[in-house]
């Protein structure tokens, strides 16, 4: 049985009467379109409803989908504790889901549960559902910090999930848009807060779910959006049918976006394997950007990948002349090696001044160390490296400063010291568009408070990409 119908839906709490007292009057049409969204789901008589939430439990590296038999929530954060819900789970759609990651090596399951409470991007939903139906079990899936292409997986093991059981499902994806629409609103203003409703709606309304892929992760940081995460999600569960949408409503009175839109699967639609066609794109264009790497990058990729298949830390004696020029043999200096996959840090290793004989040298080394041993992630798989794009930051020599005036972010980086703590930002970073920023990020990397004084370095780097 496939996946009946999905619906996009916000999660103010506001709109709960009991929680808004009166201010849920200022989104009168999100509420019309949710009881809408709730009478359509009754129609469909599902067994179960699967909602993904923003504010289930999160990890950068793993989904988390909830356990057990159940689970309580109430309002009480909102000063509504009346409003309670007790969710029976869908014990058997979750055994066969954790099943599929599991055997596909994929990071999702029911480990690592810190709070078993619904959360309000649970029960919002759930407020207006249970006005208008109430035969079903829950399924509930938190987002993770993975790139969005396995978000897009995820939806697809679902629905293998739900075929696999049978089950009649509605898949709810569950996610506010900007935070940053109005000045006037508890986040402010940015100008990416009213692009990104924008093209959101215009995107969702279309089920063009491949344009998914093309929001930038800067460029969502900067609207403070919430659900885009939880929408990939849904698209991977619609993957490769035809889809009726329709936008029911979007209001952004209150700073803060508010979507609804309907999703009906029709046919199978070879033309929607939209997975497929953006990992097609990001392969032509990671081959042209490898065809096009320089010795430092060359010889970064070659270290890591004779680590990560082989277990072996590459010599220089194996690299062909032609690809050691003499400024990588015959000098020394501190380097960073950087590697990202799908557009997201997959580890970074470097060092501030030189620790090697050579700058070839410093480059394998750290090459190594970013592939299999930056603290913040897993070590790097041989599946992975047809998809890793890397780059090389060659370090000048640090300089003392007086002042951040000294500093631009697009310039310098910034190494911050506080007794034998010591932290590093690297220069023209997406995202660290203030030496503020930079300043913080470098503190928060050695440990260091936001308020205890710091002494400054600045250096250069010449990028390799």
């Amino acid at each position: 049985m496939p996946i009946l119908a999905a619906f996009m839906v916000p999660h103010p709490p506001m709109i709960v009467p009991q929680v808004g007292r009166g201010s849920e009057k200022q989104i009168e049409s999100t509420t019309k379109a949710y009881q809408q969204v709730a009478a359509e789901i009754a129609a469909l008589k599902p067994e179960t409803i699967v909602i993904t939430s923003p504010h289930s439990i999160l990890y950068s590296d793993w989904f988390h989908i909830s356990p057990g038999s159940g689970a309580s929530g109430s309002f009480r954060n909102f000063m509504a504790p009346q409003v309670r819900f007790t969710e029976k789970y869908d014990t058997e759609l979750v055994k066969e889901l954790c099943h599929i990651t599991k055997d596909a090596g994929f990071p999702a399951g029911t480990q690592g549960e810190r709070e078993k409470e619904l959360d309000h991007g649970t029960m919002v939903p759930l407020w207006f559902i249970r006005q208008k139906y109430t035969e079903f079990q829950l399924v509930r899936i938190g987002l993770s910090g993975l790139p969005l292409a396995d978000h897009y997986r995820l939806g697809m093991m679902l629905r293998e999930a739900v075929e696999r059981t049978g089950r009649r499902v509605v898949l709810v994806a569950s996610g506010d848009l900007s935070h940053k629409l109005q000045e006037y609103g508890p986040y402010g203003f940015a100008p990416e807060g009213p692009q990104y409703d924008a093209r959101i709606m215009d995107v969702c309304s279309r089920a063009a779910f491949g344009e998914l892929f093309d929001f930038e992760e800067t460029f969502c940081d900067k609207a403070a959006e919430c659900g885009h995460r939880s929408f990939v999600i849904m698209a991977g569960a619609l993957d490769g049918k035809s889809v009726k949408a329709e936008q029911l409503s979007h209001e952004d009175v209150t700073g803060v976006g508010y979507g609804i839109c309907t999703f009906y699967p029709g046919e199978e639609d070879g033309t929607r394997h939209f997975l497929d066609q953006y990992l097609g794109k990001q392969e032509a264009a990671l081959k042209a950007q490898r065809d096009g790497e320089d010795a430092f990058v060359r010889l970064a990729r070659a270290s890591a990948e004779s680590y990560v298949l082989h277990r072996k830390v590459l010599k220089l004696k194996d690299v062909s002349p032609e690809d050691l020029p003499g400024e990588l043999t015959e000098n020394r200096a501190g380097a960073f090696v950087s590697i990202h996959k799908h557009g997201k840090l997959r580890g970074c290793i470097g060092t501030i001044l030189p620790t090697r004989d050579s700058l070839a040298e410093e480059i394998i080394f750290n090459a190594v160390s970013a592939s299999t041993q930056d603290p913040r992630f897993d070590p790097i798989t041989p599946e992975e490296l047809p998809w890793l794009e890397i780059n090389v930051d060659v370090l000048g020599d640090p300089e003392p400063i007086d002042s951040p005036a000294q500093l631009d972010v697009k310039r310098y980086g910034v190494i911050v010291s506080k007794g034998g703590r010591r932290g590093l930002l690297l220069p023209d970073l997406e995202g660290v568009d203030t030496v503020e920023q930079q300043i913080s990020i470098a503190k928060q990397k050695a440990g260091i408070r936001p308020g205890e004084q710091v002494s400054l370095q600045r250096f250069e780097v010449i990028r390799h990409r």
